[in-house]
């Protein structure tokens, strides 16, 4: 009777973990969201470039629906990133960490593969949510809109000079 009562107990454990996101198909999802609004795309659009409809993609988005390796292929050259973009900057154990940091292979501790130092972001002052901020993302989507190119460099002059020096 007991073992009976421990394992429906168990099931009950699993069947609530299958109806709640992982943290890493959330993050996933969330990076797709913002490379997504980044270049100004709709959920509409992302939907019909993989043959989706767009609630699916919200499912991906909220990591609802998990995101499978040949889905994670399509999306990363639809979004034009490296399958690796969807996976930077998961919180691991509390902090942030690349997943270049996580996984450096032969690279040397504290070097990415190609040998950037792996916490550039940080060590420059970047906030690890930055990417996050709407505020952020309007700001790339709008600099991304000014078609003429000496305009958009002359933009990004003035903000430069608008900053205090490294």
């Amino acid at each position: 009777m007991r073992h009976a009562m421990a394992t429906e107990e168990n099931l009950e454990r699993a069947a609530e973990r299958e109806h709640r996101p992982s943290p890493i198909d959330v993050h996933v999802g969330s990076r797709v969201r913002l490379r997504r609004t980044l270049l100004g795309m709709s959920q509409e659009k992302l939907g019909e470039a993989l043959g989706l409809t767009f609630q699916q993609v919200q499912k991906y988005e909220r990591g609802v629906n998990r995101i499978g390796a040949s889905r994670l292929y399509d999306l990363s050259r639809v979004l034009d990133v490296p399958i690796s973009f969807f996976f930077d900057d998961m919180p691991m154990g509390g902090g942030s960490v690349s997943f270049a940091q996580r996984n450096h292979g032969v690279a040397e501790p504290g070097q990415d593969p190609f040998g950037a130092p792996a916490n550039a972001a940080a060590a420059a002052g970047i906030p690890p949510d930055l990417l996050q901020q709407r505020e952020t993302l309007e700001l790339v989507r709008a600099y991304n809109r000014i078609q003429d190119p000496a305009i958009r460099k002359r933009v990004f002059d003035l903000i430069k000079a608008m900053t205090p020096p490294d």
